[in-house]
């Protein structure tokens, strides 16, 4: 299907590319042609039917935005397409589908509040997921994943290694070292993590406490909560004659 559909592309001065893709079909599409491209690809291809829009972010090369759009021919036959465009990272911003496919409402907003990507023209660029006053965008691959930290990644072993200690005894000939890979998300140790106590550099961990507002004091290693006891009652004075 590839070939059509650069070809009806081309027919309409839109300079599409085959993609390397080990999945469906896959072309790329200059972002000033985004709205055009799909305009083609729903009323002369046929792709009617919008399935979804995301985003990956490439670092320096910026954000490719992407969508897979498809044809239901009847029972098992459809034709499924990817379809790409690359936008800088200094201005992420593209043309809304909104217009085209009432599907990409929701999924512009998303991908807005994600990779802080904004689409010209649409109708409510609001956050969708994301809770009130939440700031950054999760998904870029600068934004610091703090969880990450706290808590061990998985994927930081490969299958099947284990957790317990290697037995004592001389190496194995041959085995390789291979360093601890980091997290997704967390940038050098050295750079951002928990601090000793006392050292000079903040802690980014610890909660910012207001200068009005006293440190609720930690409890003892081993001491567990109890409940607040009720306060004794006031006696009551004795009655006079």
């Amino acid at each position: 299907m590839s070939d059509d559909v650069i070809s009806a592309l081309t027919e309409a001065g839109i300079a599409a590319t085959k993609a390397d893709s080990f999945g469906p079909e896959t072309i790329d599409v200059p972002a000033e042609s985004w709205i055009a491209a799909h305009e083609v690809l729903r009323d002369e291809v046929g792709l009617t039917f919008f399935d979804f829009l995301t985003a990956s972010d490439e670092l320096t090369d910026g954000f490719r935005v992407v969508t897979h759009l498809a044809d239901f021919w009847g029972g098992a036959h459809v034709d499924h397409l990817i379809v790409r465009t690359l936008i800088p990272r200094a201005q992420p911003s593209l043309a809304t589908l909104s217009g085209l496919y009432a599907g990409a409402n929701w999924h512009e907003r998303e991908t807005f509040e994600m990779f802080g990507i904004t689409f010209d023209d649409h109708p409510n660029l609001i956050p969708l997921l994301l809770p009130d006053g939440f700031e950054g965008n999760p998904l870029r691959k600068e934004f610091v994943l703090a969880s990450r930290v706290a808590k061990p990644w998985p994927g930081a072993k490969e299958p099947g290694e284990s957790d317990h200690a290697p037995k004592a005894g001389p190496p194995k000939a041959g085995a390789p070292s291979r360093r601890r890979t980091l997290p997704p998300g967390v940038p050098d140790p050295e750079s951002w993590g928990p601090r000793q106590p006392g050292s000079p550099d903040p802690d980014p961990l610890a909660p910012a406490l207001s200068a009005a507002t006293p440190a609720r004091p930690r409890r003892a290693a081993g001491e567990r909560r109890t409940a607040k006891q009720p306060e004794p009652p006031t006696p009551e004075p004795p009655a006079t004659t």
